[in-house]
């Protein structure tokens, strides 16, 4: 039995996908180590996660058949070797968006829905464990509401929550390294009976941040660059920024960069073009939404660099004049997992050539 305190859901469109934040409180921001098997208990179980809000919730052995509300939880299980749990996703990632044979098992996954999941569809769908990469979502659009906790568990289902994601409109403080990234991966790992390999996988993390942080950590905060992430996708009349308990702005922190806005608690917040102009940013990241090719992609780099150039309000900022920008689309940047580390690492390369190898 899984205890939940009252939900209040804000939400916001994200990396393509539709956000919100964890309405459930604060919170711890990792989770549990897998515990000592018992008697009757497979090896490496029983393993506890919790909630934002500290709810438990209990596995005695490796849930069998997963459904993923994105393709945030559905990358993190390929990669940690157990993609072929996985019966079914929301959000599911574009053809070409993930690299190489990853890109191939996703494509073989079965698509719930193209947007959230609706309600009767995954509490029927089978699965003993549903990872939500975001918290209470309002199921937008007409598709009902989501389901309560009480209903998961009548259909069998635990619901657990990719934290560095769903708890962040409610941290405690500034996020400024990946440890509740790293803590996804290892909570994924314990309950998914795969260890071994998020401990590979979080050490590959830490030695790319590492790198980083050794070759321009020693840069005085008032010598960084300032950088801004612009959201293209989620709109151009009223950006959309990242503020400071979001999973960007440790990736750009760790990069040796500013973030414009990480003077705003929570995780996003809309603003005007007026407070853009008011930072003129140094450097300006094109975050576009992954179209599912190269081609497609570049397409809408080229198209978000013109807007900002061409547009009166914008193309004065000192990083338009200067054609400074990044093209580092917005689910690596903005959505937990591996290639946040990748990220952190190309946008130090691009701030400190020669420094970062």
């Amino acid at each position: 039995m899984r205890s939940r305190v009252g939900r209040a859901t804000t939400a916001a469109v994200l990396g393509g996908l539709l956000a919100a934040g964890c309405g459930s409180g604060g919170g711890d921001r990792t989770d549990p180590a897998a515990g000592k098997g018992g008697k009757g208990a497979s090896a490496g179980y029983p393993v506890t996660v919790t909630d934002c809000a500290g709810a438990r919730t209990t596995f005695t052995d490796a849930p069998k058949n997963i459904v993923t509300s994105n393709a945030a939880g559905l990358e993190l299980l390929l990669r940690l070797g157990a993609g072929d749990k996985v019966i079914g996703t929301g959000f599911p990632p574009g053809k070409g968006t993930l690299p190489g044979e990853l890109d191939a098992r996703a494509q073989r996954v079965k698509v719930l829905s193209d947007t959230v999941i609706p309600k009767e569809k995954l509490l029927g769908s089978g699965a003993d464990l549903y990872i939500d990469t975001f918290a209470s979502m309002n199921m937008g659009g007409g598709m009902g509401d989501a389901p309560t906790e009480e209903e998961f568990e009548a259909a069998g289902i635990k619901h657990t929550f990719l934290k560095s994601t769903a708890c962040a409109a409610t941290g405690k403080g500034p996020v400024t390294d990946l440890a509740a990234v790293e803590a996804d991966i290892t909570s994924l790992g314990a309950v998914t009976g795969t260890s071994a390999k998020a401990r590979e996988l979080v050490d590959g993390m830490k030695k790319k941040v590492d790198a980083v942080r050794k070759a321009v950590g020693g840069t005085p905060e008032d010598e960084r660059p300032t950088y801004f992430f612009f959201d293209y996708d989620a709109g151009t009349k009223q950006p959309m920024a990242v503020c400071n308990r979001q999973v960007a702005n440790a990736v750009i922190t760790l990069a040796g960069a500013r973030n414009v806005f990480a003077d705003c608690d929570g995780d996003f917040k809309q603003v005007g073009w007026e407070d853009v102009i008011a930072t003129n940013p140094d450097w300006i990241q094109l975050g576009v939404r992954d179209r599912g090719s190269a081609a497609a992609n570049e397409k809408a780099f080229d198209e978000a660099q013109r807007w900002l150039e061409s547009n009166l309000a914008t193309k004065g900022l000192k990083a338009a004049e200067e054609g400074r920008f990044l093209r580092i689309g917005s689910e690596r940047t903005t959505i937990a997992g591996v290639t946040n580390a990748d990220t952190v690492e190309e946008i130090a390369k691009t701030l400190y050539p020669g420094k970062v190898g």
